[in-house]
């Protein structure tokens, strides 16, 4: 069995007082290191998370979430840790699916490890839903191997992701951005985790825009998919089923 690499949580944040104490408290009970990027909230969140035992990194005004994770992976690779793993603010994803990512990983070393709404479907709204399938679609083909929940913020990055900080992406495409530049130029696997959707409750509406946002995405993944070239090659692989990884076993997503 492969050794667990050093690794911390990783947390970006924006507006997020409602959540953001149980969030961090709950990475918290965990044992692991939890960086959190503050980018710009004009709420309480930064106060709240200033009386919690984290690094806490702080944006004067919003720059998004692209360059929020970047400021997390800069300090990570400053602290000498060797993986990060990622999650949300506003408490649609929960700690205690973190340890399952992380033997994941420790088991496939490398790869990025998704945390992938995979249960309870039913729960995404239909716009999002089709989006995310509609991401999905384009970003395999960029990376030319299939990936099962390409919007999934709760991921795993292994070093060799983290050391792709100055990749040109901006906002919600620089995750994008790192999954195909991972895959294309790092020669890095990716696995998915089943995971709930959980979009029922008090979360606050989702700072990701279906069309603003799946727009530029789109425009990023279709220059990716002609910049690597081999284009049908590419599309040929990327429609293979993703790898999904169920805590013991191996399966293929359906």
């Amino acid at each position: 069995m492969n050794e667990t690499p050093r690794w911390c949580v990783l947390i970006p944040c924006l507006n997020e007082e409602a959540a953001i104490a149980s969030v961090v408290k709950s990475a918290l009970q965990l044992g692991a290191p939890v960086i959190v990027i503050d980018d710009g909230s004009t709420d309480g969140t930064p106060e709240i998370v200033g009386t919690l035992p984290v690094t806490l990194l702080h944006h004067a005004t919003r720059q998004g979430k692209g360059e929020a994770l970047r400021t997390g992976f800069r300090e990570a690779l400053r602290q000498g840790f060797d993986a990060v793993v990622t999650m949300d603010g506003d408490g649609q994803h929960l700690a205690s699916d973190i340890p399952r990512l992380v033997d994941v990983a420790r088991r496939f070393p490398d790869h990025i490890v998704i945390g992938a709404r995979l249960l309870q479907r039913e729960q995404q709204p239909k716009a999002r839903r089709r989006a995310n399938a509609f991401a999905d679609w384009g970003i395999s083909w960029a990376c030319a191997q299939p990936v099962a929940d390409t919007q999934s913020g709760q991921r795993w990055y292994p070093r060799s992701a983290l050391d792709l900080v100055e990749l040109d992406a901006e906002n919600f495409v620089f995750e994008a951005a790192v999954l195909i530049a991972g895959s294309r130029e790092k020669g890095l696997g990716i696995i998915s985790v089943p995971i709930a959707s959980r979009y029922q409750g008090e979360f606050r509406i989702s700072h990701f825009s279906p069309v603003r946002d799946v727009v530029r995405i789109t425009m990023y993944t279709i220059g990716r998919v002609l910049h690597y070239g081999g284009v049908l090659t590419s599309y040929r692989r990327s429609r293979a089923q993703p790898l999904v990884i169920d805590d013991t076993y191996s399966r293929r997503a359906v």
